[in-house]
C-alpha cells in the first residue's frame, strides 16, 4: 500500500517551489492563487527570499504547505494514496491532498494557524529542545518531575524526542536528561513552545476557524499525530486537529500504525527530506523517497 507523508516547519529553503512553478501551468495557478488568497506575493519570497524570510512563522507555514499541496496536485494520476500522514504543519497539507479540505480552506487555516502560534510566542518566552538517545519514558519522566512547563512534543523517531515549555524549566530538564545519559540534549531555534500547554491561545483560536470550515468525508484515511490511527470520520478529523496544537506529534507511532496496516511503501511530498531520513530510523523495512515533479 502506498502512504504519502507531509512535512512541517524546518523543511523550508530558499528557492523552495521554484522548480514546481517552472515546469507546470497548473502549479502556476495555484501559487497565484494562494498569493491572492495571503494577500501578499508568498511566491516572491518563496522563489528569491532570503532564509531569513521564510523563517517568518507567517510566511514558513504556508509556504511548506503550498510546497507540499501543489506537489500533490501536480503528480496527477500518479498521486494514489492509500493512506496519508503530515508531521504538525503538515497534516493540514495531508487533509488538503486527501480531500478532507478544500485548497482555499487549507490555505486560509494554516495561515491562521501560523499567526495564532506567533501570537502564543510572544505572550511568553518558551522554547523546545531536542534529546537524542534516551528511552521515551525517561524523557517524560524528567520532564513530569522538572519544575515549570515542560512536556514531550515530537515523537519523531526511537532516540529522537522533541521537549517543549518555558525557557527555565527546558534548561533544567536538559541538564537532567544529560546527567541521565542523553547524547544530546540541545535547546533549538525555534519561537516557542509548540505543541505544549502554552500553546492553549493559539488552539483557542485556531478551533474557531477550523469550526467554521467545511469538513468533506476523505478520500482515504489520515493517521492523525494526536489520534495515530487510521481516521476517516470528518468530525473526528476536526477533533484532533483542534486538539494538536497543545498535542504531542506521536509522529513513530503514526508510522509504526500506518506499516501495520499495510503500508510498504512512503513518499513525502513537499520541501527536504526530513521525514525519509526519519523513516528509515524507526522502520528500514520499507522504502522511503521523495515526490519528484512530473517531466
Amino acid at each position: 500500500m502506498n502512504a504519502y507523508i507531509f512535512p512541517g516547519q524546518g523543511a523550508q529553503f530558499s528557492g523552495m517551489g521554484l522548480d514546481l512553478f517552472e515546469a507546470s501551468g497548473l502549479a502556476q495557478d495555484y501559487f497565484h492563487k494562494a498569493n491572492d488568497i495571503l494577500g501578499f506575493a508568498i511566491t516572491d519570497i518563496m522563489f528569491e527570499g532570503e532564509a531569513e524570510d521564510l523563517k517568518q512563522t507567517k510566511v514558513t507555514q504556508p509556504a511548506i504547505f503550498l510546497h507540499s499541496v501543489i506537489l500533490s496536485k501536480v503528480l496527477g494520476d500518479a498521486f494514489q494514496p492509500d493512506m496519508v500522514a503530515g508531521h504538525s504543519l503538515g497534516e493540514l497539507s495531508a487533509l488538503v491532498a486527501n480531500g478532507t479540505l478544500g485548497f482555499q480552506d487549507g490555505l486560509k487555516l494554516v495561515s491562521q494557524r501560523a499567526l495564532a502560534m506567533q501570537k502564543a510566542c510572544e505572550m511568553q518566552p518558551s522554547t523546545m529542545a531536542a534529546v537524542l538517545g534516551l528511552e521515551d519514558q525517561v524523557v517524560e519522566d524528567v520532564c513530569a518531575a522538572t519544575e515549570g512547563i515542560v512536556v514531550a512534543a515530537n515523537y519523531n523517531c526511537p532516540g529522537q524526542l522533541v521537549i517543549s515549555g518555558d525557557i527555565p524549566a527546558i534548561e533544567t530538564a536538559c541538564e537532567t536528561l544529560k546527567e541521565k545519559g542523553a547524547r544530546r540534549a540541545l535547546v533549538l531555534p525555534v519561537g516557542g513552545a509548540f505543541h505544549s500547554p502554552l500553546m492553549e491561545p493559539a488552539r483557542e483560536e485556531l478551533a474557531a476557524a477550523i469550526e467554521n470550515t467545511t469538513f468533506n468525508t476523505p478520500t482515504c484515511p489520515i493517521y492523525q499525530n494526536v489520534s495515530t490511527t487510521a481516521i476517516t470520520d470528518p468530525k473526528l478529523i476536526k477533533e484532533n486537529l483542534m486538539a494538536q496544537l497543545t498535542a504531542p506529534v506521536k509522529w513513530t507511532q503514526s508510522i509504526q500504525h500506518m506499516i501495520a496496516d499495510g503500508a510498504t511503501n512512503f513518499t513525502e511530498v513537499g520541501p527536504g527530506k526530513v521525514l525519509q531520513g526519519l523513516m528509515r530510523k524507526i522502520d528500514r523495512s520499507v522504502t522511503a523517497s521523495g515526490a519528484i515533479i512530473p517531466e
